[in-house]
């Protein structure tokens, strides 16, 4: 009997590290310092959104007078800031990674900015765990991509992963 699963693949944000408060805590500081208006439901708007999205929500809705990319560069040093001092790892993830990865193949899709994965990853000890990760800002379009010709993330994770050549 073949097995029935052939890989796992893992979310980073709310999967293994509670971060959605990290996240919003950065923005909030980057719109604050720079001159924009927070409103009471931009972190609701902005759940799942990729780099490239919320950079443009902070710039256009929130009124802040950077380019984009500045934006993200901000909020990102700001996370990973927080990050170096209290990485909020979710109990028992990993030790769920590295079960897991004893017995099946894994992979990471990620709204997350590619430094953000590499760092949660490398700081839990666990990048070794995955054969291949995707981010957010890595594909047209962020999860859940709602149509075919953007993939998601998850879609890119298994083109990844079909030309790994570990996994020939």
């Amino acid at each position: 009997m073949s097995e029935a699963i052939a890989a796992v693949v893992f979310d980073l944000d709310g999967v293994l590290v509670d971060s959605e408060s990290v996240w919003d805590a950065a923005r909030r500081e980057v719109v604050a310092r720079n001159g924009g208006r927070w409103q009471a439901d931009a972190t609701w708007a902005m759940m799942g959104m990729s780099s490239p999205e919320w950079s443009r929500y902070l710039h256009d809705q929130l009124g802040v007078p950077l380019k984009p990319e500045q934006i993200n560069a901000l909020v990102i040093a700001a996370l990973l800031d927080q990050f170096r001092r209290r990485l909020p790892l979710l109990p028992g993830a990993v030790v769920a990674v590295r079960r897991l990865a004893d017995r099946w193949p894994l992979g990471l899709a990620s709204s997350a900015n590619r430094p953000v994965i590499d760092t949660v990853l490398k700081q839990a000890g666990i990048t070794d765990c995955f054969a291949v990760t995707v981010s957010g800002e890595e594909v047209a379009a962020g999860k859940p991509a709602p149509d075919v010709s953007h993939p998601s993330p998850t879609h890119w994770l298994w083109r990844r992963w079909s030309s790994s050549p570990s996994t020939s």
